[in-house]
C-alpha cells in the first residue's frame, strides 16, 4: 500500500515537473517579447536576457506609430482576417456538408483530391496563382484578354480568392457534419425543403463548435500570413500588419524594441479572440475528431 502511494506521488511530481517545462519553453518565449518591448534600446543590446527591465519605457510602442501606419495596416489585416474566416465557414461548411451528408457520384474520388491537395507546398502553387491573379480579365486595367494592368493584385480579392475554401476546412466540416444523424436530414425532405435550406436552417446552427474552432484556426491563420500577403500586395497602403512589422529589420540591423512591441500589438487580437471563444474552441476540436 505504501509503495503504491509512493509511487502515486513519484508519478504526480513527474508530471509537475513535465508540465513545468514544457510551460517555460512555450510562455518565457512571449514573455521576453513582452519585456524587450518595454526596454530602452541601450539596454537591450546590453542586457537583452534579462527578463525584467531596469527601466520601463512606452517608447517602443510610440516609435511603432510613428514610423509606419500601423492602425492602417491592422485595419487591412483585419479585414483579410475577417473575410477568410467568413468565405471559410460558408463555403467549408457547405462542402463539408455535402461530403459529410449527401451521396453523389465521385464523391469519394473528389474528396481523395482535396486532401491530396494538403500534401502540396503551398510555394509550389504561389507562382501559378500570382500569374492567374495577375491575368484575371477586367480587372485592375486589364482587357478582356487579361493583359494591360496588374489584374487582382494589390486588391483585398488576391488574398481571398485563393483561400476563400480551404482543403482543410473542407475536410474539418467534412468531419463533424458525417457524425451527425441522416434522420435530420430525411425529416425536412419530407417536409419539402431543399437541401441548401437542410444546410442552413438544420445542420448549420448544429454545428456551432466546430464552426467556432474552424474560425480561431482560419483567423489565426489568415492573420499571421506573412509569404503571400507580401507578394501580392505590393502598394503600402495594402500591407498588413506582418509585412509592415518587416520594416524594422534592416539589411545588416534589427530594431528589436519597435519590432517586439509591434509583435505584441499584433498578438493581442489572437490572444483575445481564443480567450472569448476558448469554451466553443476545445469542444469543436472533441467533436471533430481532430487530435
Amino acid at each position: 500500500m505504501k509503495s503504491l502511494k509512493k509511487k502515486k506521488m513519484v508519478n504526480r511530481i513527474l508530471w509537475y515537473v513535465a508540465v513545468t517545462l514544457i510551460s517555460l519553453t512555450t510562455v518565457l518565449p512571449f514573455v521576453w517579447t513582452i519585456s524587450t518591448s518595454l526596454k530602452s534600446g541601450g539596454e537591450i543590446l546590453g542586457g537583452s536576457m534579462n527578463i525584467i527591465p531596469k527601466h520601463f519605457t512606452l517608447e517602443n510602442y510610440k516609435e511603432v506609430f510613428a514610423t509606419m501606419p500601423f492602425l492602417n495596416y491592422l485595419k487591412n489585416s483585419l479585414i483579410l482576417a475577417v473575410g477568410g474566416v467568413l468565405t471559410n465557414l460558408f463555403f467549408g461548411g457547405l462542402a463539408g456538408y455535402a461530403y459529410g451528408q449527401l451521396h453523389f457520384r465521385g464523391r469519394k474520388a473528389s474528396f481523395m483530391i482535396f486532401l491530396g491537395s494538403m500534401m502540396i507546398p503551398g510555394i509550389v502553387t504561389m507562382i501559378p496563382t500570382f500569374m492567374v491573379l495577375r491575368s484575371f480579365p477586367l480587372m485592375g486595367g486589364n482587357n478582356i484578354l487579361g493583359q494591360g494592368g496588374l489584374g487582382l493584385i494589390n486588391s483585398y480579392w488576391a488574398i481571398l480568392l485563393p483561400g476563400a475554401a480551404g482543403a482543410f476546412a473542407i475536410f474539418f466540416m467534412k468531419q463533424f457534419f458525417e457524425a451527425l444523424p441522416r434522420e435530420l436530414g430525411e425529416s425536412a425532405r419530407m417536409d419539402g425543403a431543399g437541401e441548401f435550406k437542410i444546410f442552413w436552417r438544420v445542420y448549420l446552427p448544429l454545428a456551432k463548435p466546430a464552426l467556432t474552432t474552424l474560425g480561431i484556426l482560419t483567423f489565426q491563420s489568415g492573420w499571421n500570413s506573412f509569404m503571400w500577403p507580401m507578394i501580392v500586395l505590393n502598394a503600402d497602403s495594402m500591407k498588413t500588419v506582418q509585412v509592415g512589422l518587416a520594416a524594422f529589420q534592416y539589411n545588416h540591423s534589427t530594431n528589436y524594441g519597435p519590432l517586439m512591441a509591434g509583435t505584441i500589438l499584433a498578438t493581442l487580437p489572437i490572444l483575445i479572440l481564443f480567450i472569448f471563444a476558448q469554451r466553443n474552441y476545445v469542444q469543436g476540436m472533441a467533436e471533430s475528431g481532430i487530435k
